[in-house]
Parts: C-alpha cells; sequence; structure tokens
C-alpha cells in the first residue's frame, strides 16, 4: 500500500507540475532512462542491476528533478526487500528571485530558492526534507547547485531534525570528437538523531557519474546516448554506524548505459 502511495505521490507531484508548466512556463525538460551493473555494495546485497527513470525540467518560477531506481539484486535477496527493491526522489525548488521578481545575487550566489525532497524507499523510512537553496556561479560548471534541507523521517527510521548539506554539479571537458561529462551530487547528513526509534548515524555519500557522449561522437545526436561509470562511496550507509562486525562503508563503481529522450 505504501509503495503504491509512494508512486502516486511521485507521478502525481510531477504531473501537477508539468500542467502547472503548461505553455510559456516550461523554459526546458529533459528524460532519461539509464542501466547500471555493480558490484561490492554494501549491507544490501553485493551484485546489483538498477534501470534508473530520471526527470529534469526548468520553469518559469523554479526547477525539478525527479528519478525513481528499479534495483535488482541478481537472485540474492535482501532481507528486508526481497530479490528486488523501489526508490525515488521528488525534489522541487522554487526561485525566490523569479517569484518575487527580483535579484538575490551576491558574491557567487546567482539564485536563492526553496529547496524541497520527498524520498520513499522499499523496506525504509519516508523522508521529507526542506530548506535553502542557492544557484552558484562556478566557472566552467555548467551548473552547481547547493540545498541545505532538515530531515523529517516517517516510520521505524530515526533521523528527525538532521540537517543534510547537498551539492550538486555538471562538468563537461572536450574529448576527441565529443564530450566527457561529469555530474553527480553529495549527501552529507552532519548530525546524529538518537529517539525511541533507534540511532541514526551522520553519513556522507558521494554519486557522480562519468559519462562519455558516444551519440555525439558517432553522430546520432548530442546529449542523446552516453556511456560510463557510477561511483558511489557512502559512509556509514544509511545512518547506520560503521563497525567490526558491520561494514556499512560501500566503496563501489557500476558500469553505465543512458539515453536521453
Amino acid at each position: 500500500m505504501r509503495h503504491a502511495h509512494a508512486r502516486l505521490l511521485l507521478s502525481g507531484g510531477l504531473l501537477a507540475t508539468t500542467q502547472a508548466m503548461a505553455g510559456d512556463l516550461l523554459l526546458w525538460q529533459t528524460n532519461s532512462l539509464t542501466y547500471l551493473y555493480g558490484k561490492n555494495f554494501a549491507i544490501n546485497p553485493s551484485i546489483q542491476q538498477t534501470v534508473t527513470f530520471e526527470h529534469a525540467d526548468r520553469w518559469k518560477y523554479g526547477d525539478t528533478f525527479l528519478f525513481v531506481d528499479k534495483i535488482f539484486y541478481n537472485g540474492q535477496e535482501d532481507p528486508n526487500k526481497g530479490p528486488h527493491a523501489f526508490y525515488g526522489e521528488f525534489s522541487p525548488r522554487l526561485s525566490f528571485g523569479k517569484i518575487l521578481e527580483r535579484s538575490f545575487a551576491f558574491g557567487p550566489v546567482k539564485d536563492v530558492l526553496l529547496a524541497m525532497t520527498y524520498e520513499y524507499g522499499e523496506g525504509d523510512s519516508e523522508a521529507y526534507l526542506i530548506g535553502p537553496g542557492f544557484d552558484l556561479a562556478v566557472p566552467g560548471f555548467n551548473y552547481f547547485t547547493l540545498n541545505f534541507y532538515r530531515r523529517q523521517t516517517e516510520g521505524p527510521r530515526p533521523g528527525d531534525g538532521v540537517w543534510q548539506i547537498t551539492p550538486s554539479w555538471s562538468y563537461s571537458i572536450p574529448l576527441g570528437r565529443s564530450n566527457l561529462l561529469i555530474d553527480g551530487y553529495l549527501d552529507w547528513v552532519v548530525d546524529n538523531d538518537q529517539n525511541d526509534r533507534g540511532t541514526y548515524h551522520a553519513n556522507l555519500h558521494i554519486n557522480p557519474q562519468i559519462k562519455y557522449d558516444l551519440g555525439k561522437a558517432l553522430s546520432l545526436g548530442e546529449k542523446q546516448l552516453y556511456v560510463g561509470l557510477e561511483y558511489s562511496y557512502w559512509k556509514d550507509k544509511y545512518g547506520i554506524q560503521h563497525s567490526a562486525n558491520l561494514d556499512t562503508n560501500q566503496n563501489t563503481a557500476s558500469l553505465l548505459v543512458k539515453v536521453h529522450f
């Protein structure tokens, strides 16, 4: 039931955003499907294959990012999730500068926004995040954003009232007949939470993708077909503290194929 609720919320949120951006409100959008294959994951089964749908857009009053993962454990079963799992995030942001029609630029800051995220994963808790966001002008980068969130969780997992810092970025490097694109994000939960539901430990997740624009190299179209790697380093994964009895520090890379449409 909660799985269906999460899907309904994510799809409903995306539909509402799309309807709100009808006509001249939508500036641009992109959708993609990604296939990942990797080994040496922590806590969950070691070998994983993931199919990811992503949507990103910018509209008159802000921007939206959405992704949904379907994770397959290569024939093994996770004790809490079974042979496969679902995870999704919906992240809309509202621009104060665009809504109020005034500039909030200062120093490297181009704009100030209200950043929000809804997280849902099977066998885990729901989480709601809200806080200030910033668009930054960093030389050489396609974009660089910095969001500060206050986390509120639902369900059995602790993590209420902890702060999370999330920068995200994109950087392009010319390579031969095409380009190398390096983009990704970092989630840093900076403090611990302990309550009657247990302990949620501070954790750090770095998740960049390094992708070659194969479509451009083969003259099939720029920014449509990528191949490369996704790297995942997660210290104290899921907020579970690393110990001699339980290794919760994830350090792995996955092969990647990504198609935009």
